[in-house]
Order: structure tokens, then C-alpha cells, then sequence
């Protein structure tokens, strides 16, 4: 009976610990015991959005078990390394990443630092993931990152989703697609951000056309001073 109770005890808490890696462990927990998880409002996080340059028609000149195998290699490599900072991955979908940090747990003022230093670990990090048919290829990233309000909660009754909604959001998504080949592109809110410690290296890119937003002003993101990314 005693080696019974182990076994079962082994068994709930790989059951527990793959439902954390799917949803915050506080939304897991409500939704264990059958309770409405409400959705929650957020004052500040800082979001971040990536995807590979030209995966499409890497893909297209790839079998589907190629692309599946070059996907997992990135985002085994991606979670391996985001699990350094104080994050939430959000979801992937396709070859977009999304990250965010101020949530589910509040964090202060912590959100926008801890995602610019993770940014540059993932632009760096995105060079050591090979192409299964290229063997010289390189995988290139583009990212973005917007700073604000946003709310959060769970959508869906089968396999349900935490999921982030709010301008914020769209935001983080258009400095991404705005973006070029290995370069973080951030808003004037992140920008503001992330100005508090004085640690960072950034250009100013100017006023560029956004989608559904018009003129903004955004930045590169280049560096950090104090901080050197993951080897």
C-alpha cells in the first residue's frame, strides 16, 4: 500500500507539473478546483513578440518533418534560456514567440528590464539553431517590444488558454513586424522603461509608419552595459 501511494504521488505531480508549464500555476490551481478564473488587469508589462526572417520560404524548401524538427530545436532552445528571468512564456504560434513579464505574478518595475535582457540572450541565442537541410544556414530572428497596461485570463473550456488582450499587445506584435533581420525594436514606452538604470546601449531608430497606429517613435535595442548574455 505504502509503495502504492508513492507510485500515485509520482504520478500527480508529473500531472501537476506538465499542467504548470501549460498555464501560471495560480490560474492551474482555480481551474482544479472547478472555480471561474476571473480575468485580471494589469497596470504595466512589458511584452515581447519574435519571429525567423524568411520562414516561409525556408519551410517551403523543407519536408513538414524538417520544419517540425528545426521548430523544436528553436523553442527547446528559447525555453531553456528564457527560464533565466522573471517571464511568462505566453504561447507560440507558428514561428512567432511571445513572451511576456509583469504577469501573471507583478514584478514592480522589473518587467521591461527583465525582457530586454532577455531579448538579447534570444537574438544571440537564435545563431546556434541549424536548419535540418541547410547546414550552413543561420536562423535570423526579428523582435519587438512594447511596454503597458494589459488584462489576462482564460479563454476556452477544452484546452484552455491563458491568454493577453489589450492595445499593449497589438502594439508589441507591430514593433515586431516592424523590425529587421537580429534587431530588437522597441517602443518610446519601453524606451522610457528601461532609461531608470542607465544600463542599456540604444539607438534611436525615428518616426516610422506603424499599422493601425500612424507615427511612433521607436528605438534599437543594441545592449546592456552590465550585463553580458548567456554562453
Amino acid at each position: 500500500l505504502k509503495a502504492k501511494t508513492e507510485d500515485l504521488k509520482r504520478e500527480r505531480q508529473i500531472a501537476e507539473d506538465l499542467l504548470h508549464q501549460m498555464l501560471p500555476k495560480s490560474v492551474a490551481k482555480q481551474l482544479r478546483k472547478c472555480q471561474k478564473v476571473e480575468a485580471e488587469n494589469y497596470d504595466q508589462v512589458t511584452i515581447f513578440f519574435s519571429d525567423i526572417v524568411g520562414f516561409t520560404s525556408i519551410a517551403a524548401s523543407c519536408t513538414p518533418l524538417q520544419v517540425v524538427e528545426m521548430l523544436n530545436n528553436l523553442y527547446v532552445c528559447f525555453d531553456t534560456r528564457i527560464e533565466s528571468y522573471d517571464v511568462y512564456k505566453v504561447e507560440t504560434i507558428g514561428d512567432a514567440y511571445m513572451v511576456v513579464s509583469g504577469l501573471p505574478e507583478r514584478n514592480g518595475t522589473k518587467h521591461a528590464d527583465e525582457i530586454a535582457k532577455m531579448s538579447l540572450d534570444l537574438v544571440a541565442a537564435v545563431r546556434q539553431v541549424g536548419i535540418p537541410h541547410m547546414p550552413t544556414g543561420k536562423l535570423q530572428l526579428r523582435a519587438g517590444i512594447h511596454t503597458g497596461p494589459c488584462v489576462a485570463g482564460v479563454v476556452g473550456y477544452k484546452m484552455p488558454r491563458y491568454c493577453l488582450f489589450g492595445d499593449t499587445v497589438n502594439t508589441a506584435s507591430r514593433m515586431e513586424s516592424t523590425s529587421l533581420p537580429q534587431k530588437i525594436h522597441i517602443s518610446s514606452a519601453t524606451y522610457e522603461a528601461l532609461l531608470t538604470d542607465d544600463a542599456y546601449e540604444i539607438e534611436l531608430r525615428g518616426e516610422i509608419e506603424v499599422k493601425g497606429k500612424g507615427k511612433m517613435k521607436t528605438y534599437w535595442l543594441l545592449g546592456n552595459k552590465n550585463y553580458s548574455v548567456q554562453n
